[in-house]
């Protein structure tokens, strides 16, 4: 199963295994989904670590599954698997810890942007490419890893930016070797889940309640230009570019 669950005490661990690069199919996105929110409904799991194999923590979406689809139906589903990701990791009823590792990328940013706690190592590195694949997307969760400046530089350049410099705004907590990213990951995962569950819970629907971001909102409005750009043939090109660059 590319979707792994395992559990460690009152921590549940969620794992993303989809080689080569943990680009993710649509049915893969909503599988996701599905286990954080089941994680988030146990009443047995204090806190969710979303983690994943391989060489990077996540790609994105399956550019590949878009462009051998006809029509529209996979770029609909990825959409609506991304947004239904984001939003479980954001709605998790317990703390989502993020454990990020090599590339970050995309729909990565829409999962730790939307995550409560970030640990990262060393390798790891963070950025939108959405401009260069002919799409728009995952600015509203990048808007809570950086400055609003450095947002748009990023977004429009296509850049990325190390977990080190992230550390340095606040939105990284834990920057550490890549050998010691699960235990660290975990280390604080336990420590929240030692808190009695009834306030952790309480504390989580607390702090959504008062974030002055509509992440839903705004990560919709965001898509429906990638609608238009698909339409325009724009994102077409940009993904066939990419693909043959390749």
């Amino acid at each position: 199963m590319p979707i792994l669950t395992k559990r460690d005490g009152h921590v549940e661990i969620v794992t993303v295994d989809f080689p080569p690069v943990n680009a993710l199919p649509v049915q893969g996105w909503f599988d996701l989904a599905a286990a954080v929110r089941a994680a988030g409904e146990d009443p047995d799991v204090h806190v969710v670590v979303l983690r994943a194999e391989g060489r990077g923590f996540n790609a994105g979406v399956d550019i590949k599954e878009i462009q051998r689809t006809a029509g529209y139906e996979a770029l609909v589903g990825a959409n609506k698997g991304c947004y239904a990701a984001f939003g479980a990791v954001y709605d998790c009823a317990v703390p989502v810890v993020a454990a990020v590792h090599g590339f970050c990328l995309g729909g990565g940013i829409g999962l730790v942007g939307n995550a409560d706690v970030v640990i990262a190592s060393e390798d790891a590195t963070f950025g939108v490419p959405e401009v260069e694949r002919g799409a728009l997307g995952a600015a509203t969760h990048l808007a809570r890893l950086v400055p609003q400046h450095l947002m748009r530089t990023l977004y429009f350049t296509a850049r990325t930016i190390t977990a080190g410099e992230l550390h340095s705004f606040g939105s990284v907590y834990q920057v550490v070797p890549h050998e010691q990213l699960d235990e660290s990951a975990l280390a604080v995962a336990r420590d929240i889940a030692a808190k009695d569950p009834r306030v952790i819970r309480a504390a989580k629907e607390a702090l959504n309640g008062i974030d002055t971001q509509h992440v839903h909102r705004s990560y919709r409005f965001e898509q429906g230009f990638t609608f238009e750009l698909n339409l325009l043939g724009a994102s077409d090109e940009a993904r066939e570019e990419f693909l043959n660059g390749r």
